[in-house]
Formats: C-alpha cells, sequence, structure tokens
C-alpha cells in the first residue's frame, strides 16, 4: 500500500487542483472562444457536479452506510442502485464536473489539461484503495457490481 493512498481527503484533492489550474491559467493565456461564454458552460457544469453530489451523498444516506472516503472498509452496505447504478464512484465524478466548471470559468486548456492529473491522482490514490476494501468487505457481491458498472460513467 503505498503511503498516498487514503491519506488526504478528498475535497481537500480537488481544492489543491482548483488551485493549481488557477496558478496555471494566471500564467497562461485564455481560450478567446471560451472567455465570452464561460459563465454559462462553467455554471452548467458546476451545477451537474454540486446536484451529483448531493444525489450521490443521498444514496449513501440512505442506504445508512459511510459517506467517508477515508475508511471504506466501515461500509456497512453496498449501494449499487440509483446513481450507483450508472458509476461506482459518482462523488469523484461530481468533483471532476466541479473541477471541469471551473477550468472552463477559467478560460484556460492548460488549466482544463490538469483534470487528467486529477483523474490519475484519484484513481490510483483514493478510488483503487477503496475498491480493494469494498472486495475485501463484500467479497463476490462487489466483484459482481465491479463487473457490471463502470468506475467513472
Amino acid at each position: 500500500m503505498s503511503k498516498l493512498e487514503l491519506k488526504i481527503v478528498p475535497p481537500l484533492i480537488v481544492a489543491i487542483f482548483a488551485m493549481a489550474m488557477w496558478g496555471v491559467s494566471l500564467i497562461t493565456p485564455q481560450v478567446a472562444f471560451i472567455a465570452g461564454s464561460k459563465i454559462f458552460i462553467a455554471g452548467f457544469f458546476a451545477a451537474a457536479g454540486i446536484l451529483l453530489m448531493l444525489v450521490s451523498a443521498f444514496n449513501l444516506y440512505k442506504a445508512k452506510t459511510t459517506i467517508n472516503p477515508m475508511r471504506p472498509e466501515n461500509a456497512s452496505s453496498l449501494v449499487v442502485n440509483g446513481i450507483y447504478n450508472y458509476s461506482r464512484n459518482p462523488i469523484y465524478l461530481a468533483d471532476l464536473l466541479i473541477l471541469l466548471g471551473w477550468g472552463f470559468y477559467l478560460a484556460n486548456f492548460f488549466a482544463l489539461a490538469l483534470i487528467v492529473l486529477f483523474i490519475l491522482y484519484v484513481t490510483r490514490f483514493q478510488i483503487m484503495p477503496e475498491e480493494k476494501a469494498l472486495e475485501n468487505r463484500f467479497g463476490d457481491q462487489y466483484l459482481a457490481y465491479k463487473n457490471r458498472v463502470r468506475r467513472w460513467l
């Protein structure tokens, strides 16, 4: 197990990437065709991300299981319905949509490119360790779910 696995809370990861995107946008040019409609595009993605996060959290709450991504072994039930029928990680997908909105608001391709690093980081240091813990906790039930539903979308 790597030292970074499940060590940084996901909201902090999102904040770090958002700050990095902002920093990159300060030293690289805006994209003109995005700049004119950036509020609409950014608002759309951010709103979609917030809505997805709320729906995802509600599904976990309704199932009376943990929402704490730092302790996936504490999950009391495997949530496979609702939004979890389409994505195994809808909260991380919501984070991605929010960062996408931020990148469009910044109107900067270089900032948007950092989202690829966010996906790689979260997959390696959050999602994969969570999957391992859920597989240990729920066994074949989780493996069947994992084979049926994609990791992101």
